[in-house]
C-alpha cells in the first residue's frame, strides 16, 4: 500500500475503428476521421489512392513503447510481470497488437536501496508476490490513462507520402462519451 505507479507512452499503434475509451466504442462513433485522406491532392478521391503505397488503415501497423515506473520495492522478475500488464491497458483501448505491431514494454523501480553491506550476505527488500496485485491494477489503469492523454494532446499531422492522421476532436469525443453516459458536462 501507498506506492506510486506512473506510465509514459510513445503511441503510434492501433486502428481508429477499434478505439474504446472507458468502454465506449469511440472508433465506431467517430468514423469519418480515418488516416490518409488529403483533400488538397486531386487524386485522393478513391480509397486506394488515399493512403501511401503499402499503408493499410485496416491493419495494425504501428507500435507503442510503454515505460512503467514505480516506487514499490520490486525485484527484476516482478518488474517483468508489471511491464507485461501494460498490454492489458492497451487492450482496454481497443489495441490488438496486430502482426505489424512492434511493441516494447519496460518497468523500473525507484525503491530506495541500502548502501552496500560489508558482510558476505545481503538482505533484499521486496514486495511479496501476494501483495503485488494493486501494482498490476495501477499499471493497467495508468497505461490506459497515458494513452488517452497522448491522444488528447495530439494534433493532426501530415507525414511522408502525404499520410494524414487526424487529431481526435475533443468536442465530438465529449459528445460521444455523454451519449454512453460517461463524462460530465
Amino acid at each position: 500500500g501507498g506506492y506510486n505507479v506512473g506510465v509514459l507512452v510513445q503511441c503510434n499503434f492501433g486502428q481508429r475503428r477499434l478505439l474504446r475509451i472507458a468502454g465506449v466504442p469511440v472508433g465506431q462513433e467517430i468514423t469519418d476521421l480515418q488516416p490518409c485522406y488529403d483533400s488538397a491532392r486531386p487524386d485522393s478521391t478513391r480509397v486506394e489512392q488515399r493512403c501511401p503505397r503499402g499503408y493499410d488503415p485496416d491493419r495494425d501497423q504501428g507500435s507503442i513503447i510503454v515505460i512503467v515506473g514505480t516506487d514499490a520495492p520490486l525485484l527484476p522478475h516482478q518488474l517483468r510481470r508489471v511491464a507485461r500488464r501494460a498490454s492489458l491497458g492497451i487492450g482496454r483501448m481497443g489495441g490488438v497488437a496486430g502482426a505489424g505491431s512492434g511493441d516494447l514494454f519496460v518497468a523500473f523501480s525507484t525503491a530506495p536501496t541500502r548502501a552496500a553491506d560489508t558482510s558476505r550476505v545481503a538482505g533484499v527488500r521486496m514486495l511479496r508476490d501476494d501483495r503485488i496485485d494493486p501494482v498490476y491494477e495501477a499499471t493497467v489503469q495508468a497505461t490506459e490513462e497515458a494513452i488517452i492523454n497522448s491522444m488528447l494532446a495530439a494534433r493532426t499531422m501530415k507525414g511522408a507520402d502525404d499520410l494524414v492522421v487526424p487529431a481526435l476532436p475533443h468536442a465530438r469525443l465529449r459528445a460521444v462519451m455523454r451519449k454512453y453516459g460517461r463524462g460530465g458536462n
